[in-house]
């Protein structure tokens, strides 16, 4: 009776080995007797028990964080950065045969991608143009990690991290800027007025008769203002034609 049982137990481990259940995300990868085999897709599979080998490998992709990386810019300034990469496995059979561990490997690499792009560039350059290394750096990546099956989607700078010093003279610098501007806007400013002032005195100058109106219309203005005592000088214009009256007689 003890026999029966033990047959049944062992074909039951058997049957239980060669079934395997692939997720839609997954693929799984088949070595018979060491040698690929090939891919198989989501579903229920059979392998053959001790000959079959399956492996499987998740298709989807994955957000890989990089630790703050000690960079030297271009222009000497000391930073920690750090960084996210988007990646998946597009070629499972590659992902296993052509790299040991291709996740740890992934990482390895960018960051010393990330040490290296950015060693190559200016402070300036990294905080203003940061999409176009962002772009550089996932070029790179991909390119590398392609032999690996490997596909790397995008690439992110998160943080820079600048000493206290380079903070406070990037302070000071965009105070000096801004001061620059205001300057600047109000020189552009004086210069806009005074070319309005001129073109004035120019028609006031063509047209005697604009030069009365203006001091009766600052005669209204003064007039509506509170105050006891105004003085106000008389332009000699306004006098010429009855002082030549006065001559006639």
């Amino acid at each position: 009776m003890i026999y029966p049982v033990i047959i049944l137990v062992l074909l039951a481990l058997i049957v239980s080995s060669a079934i395997k259940v692939i997720y839609e995300y997954e693929r799984g990868v088949v070595f018979r007797l060491g040698r690929f085999s090939g891919v198989k897709g989501p579903g229920l599979r059979f392998i053959i028990p001790v000959v079959d080998r399956l492996m499987k490998i998740s298709l989807r992709t994955v957000a890989m964080d990089v630790p703050p990386q000690d960079v030297i810019t271009k222009d000497n300034v000391s930073i920690k950065v750090n960084a996210v990469i988007y990646f998946r496995v597009v070629h499972p059979d590659k992902s296993i045969i052509e790299v040991e561990n291709y996740l740890y490997a992934t990482s390895q690499l960018a960051q010393t991608s990330l040490r290296s792009v950015l060693g190559q560039s200016e402070l300036d350059e990294l905080l203003a143009h940061r999409d176009s290394i962002n772009r550089h750096l996932q070029e790179i990546l991909d390119r590398q990690t392609d032999p690996w099956g490997v596909k790397v989607s995008n690439v992110e700078i998160k943080h820079v991290d600048l000493p206290v010093e380079m903070q406070r003279a990037m302070a000071r610098q965009a105070e000096a800027e801004r001061e620059r501007r205001s300057k600047v806007i109000h020189a552009e400013g004086e210069y806009q007025a005074a070319q309005k002032l001129t073109d004035a005195a120019e028609i006031i100058a063509s047209q005697p008769g604009a030069l009365q109106l203006r001091y009766l219309q600052t005669l209204t203005e003064v007039a509506t203002e509170n105050s006891s005592t105004v003085i106000f000088p008389f332009p000699l214009d306004l006098v010429k034609p009855f002082l030549g009256l006065r001559e006639k007689e």
